[in-house]
């Protein structure tokens, strides 16, 4: 559906070039790089509502990503630009959504959810999303980009492929491994052959536990036709887990 035919209350939007070092060896732009372009259109539209990262820092509160789904129609390729719509959702209890819309020009290339949890800083215990809500006038729309709810992605617990040791290069200012360097870790476990040979189109990212310096994530990996799911996990312990449907060129 054309954006001028939705009926909007609020929306942002932000067009992104894409840059040599957003895309992969086949010049598609990468997950973690879309990711980012998302995040950052999230940060800017949170900002702009009234409750961004220092209207909740002030209140020792933060946003923490649960999940990411990414529903693509094609690959987005160098030379393109990329602009972003995205929306809050109204919370549900505990959960805090937000929704993206895609484009290429005035062509919808995908579309994109994001789960969100808000925490105390101190701890990183789970808060009402009320305690950000609470005095903020959000005038949520009443349509989502999709429909979309399963959420869970069951364990990978054999088949090691790959490890990483978590490093300060991946940290962003919550003292842990940023949420779009888990998408850099997938292509790590996937290999340069593989995204030589696929197009990544549809990614779903449940973040189990955050990871810090020093932690060594096991990689394992199991391909069942176009889906593949890979688990990482410290010491035995889930941190994060893929679900992709990767399509062969």
């Amino acid at each position: 559906m054309p954006i001028n035919d939705k009926k909007f209350v609020y929306k942002h939007e932000k067009e992104y070039e894409i840059r040599y070092t957003d895309v992969d060896v086949k010049d598609s732009l990468t997950l973690s790089s879309l990711l980012a372009m998302c995040e950052q259109s999230a940060c800017l539209s949170a900002e702009e509502i009234g409750f961004g990262y220092a209207a909740l820092k002030k209140k020792n509160l933060a946003f923490i990503l649960v999940n990411w789904y990414v529903k693509l129609n094609r690959a987005i390729k160098l030379g393109e630009r990329v602009k972003i719509i995205t929306w809050p959702i109204k919370p549900v209890r505990l959960q805090v959504f937000r929704d993206f819309e895609i484009y290429c020009g005035e062509q919808k290339v995908g579309v994109a959810v994001s789960r969100w949890c808000v925490v105390d800083l101190n701890d990183f215990s789970l808060k009402p999303s009320n305690l950000v809500f609470d005095g903020v006038d959000v005038k949520y729309n009443d349509f989502r980009c999709c429909d979309y709810s399963l959420w869970k992605i069951p364990p990978v617990k054999e088949n090691k492929i790959y490890s990483k040791v978590a490093a300060c290069s991946d940290y962003d200012h919550y003292d842990h491994v940023n949420n779009t360097k888990y998408a850099d870790y997938l292509y790590d476990a996937l290999g340069v052959e593989f995204i030589k040979k696929h197009e990544i189109l549809c990614a779903l990212i449940c973040y189990v536990k955050q990871c810090k310096e020093g932690d060594e994530i096991a990689f394992n990996r199991l391909i069942d036709g176009k889906d593949v799911m890979i688990e990482g996990s410290v010491a035995g312990e889930s941190r994060v887990r893929y679900k992709i449907n990767a399509y062969e060129l």
